[in-house]
């Protein structure tokens, strides 16, 4: 049988995690290019399903599934900053601009080694 404190406790982990999907789907459906899109994405859904499957590994305790949640946080914390950061480099490489006169953080703007060139 689940205690109070403890059906509190996952309801809560749920309740966040699932306010921090819904932010990063507005996110991803109202901001105006790819590099807000994957920033906010990947920010809310590592956080969001973090928090999900770290209700998950409290429902269970110890002898469920609590391992398989805690190393899929693990996991999603390794691959969801990797992704992104994949994802920015070939939205780069590709040419797609900034906002405005956003410019690529350290880069010079008539020769950047990571993207296009205006000799290419």
């Amino acid at each position: 049988m689940i205690s109070t404190v403890h059906a509190v406790v996952v309801t809560a982990l749920v309740a966040v995690g699932s306010f921090f999907l819904l932010v990063g789907t507005v996110g991803l459906l109202r901001f105006p290019n790819v590099y807000n899109r994957m920033h906010a994405t990947s920010k809310a859904a590592t956080l969001g399903t973090s928090s999900i499957l770290l209700a998950t590994a409290v429902y269970y305790g110890p002898a469920g599934d609590a391992l398989t949640a805690l190393v899929g946080i693990v996991f999603l914390f390794f691959t969801a900053p990797t992704g992104a950061h994949v994802i920015s480099r070939a939205a780069r490489k590709m040419g797609v601009p900034f906002i405005e006169s956003a410019d690529w953080p350290g880069a010079d703007p008539m020769r950047d080694e990571d993207g296009p060139t205006d000799d290419d």
